[in-house]
């Protein structure tokens, strides 16, 4: 089954979460993700509102889960952390 890589951010340093992006792109991709929202317009209605809300589908919940422990990702990663206030879940899609 696919899997949704749900993430909710606040950026707080623009320069060092651009560089997350474009980083975390590239590994997405190499592990079969596929951008389906990304930014854009959002209506928040219950939680913490964080204003950049992205979501990307993977094949399955492991190539998700090897996704985010890969090395690729873990470094993209050390350029948000202190960039930003992020909530990320992977959730299996139903079938």
């Amino acid at each position: 089954m696919t899997a949704l890589w749900i993430a909710h951010v606040t950026v707080t340093d623009e320069a060092a979460y651009g560089e997350y992006a474009k980083r975390a792109t590239v590994a997405i991709a190499d592990h079969g993700g596929v951008f389906l929202a990304r930014g854009g317009k959002y209506e928040q209605l219950e939680g913490p509102d964080r204003p950049r809300n992205v979501v990307a589908r993977f094949p399955s919940l492991q190539a998700a889960h090897d996704c985010y422990y890969s090395q690729a990702y873990q470094e993209a990663l050390g350029f948000a952390k202190g960039a930003s206030q992020r909530e990320l879940s992977i959730v299996e899609e139903i079938a």
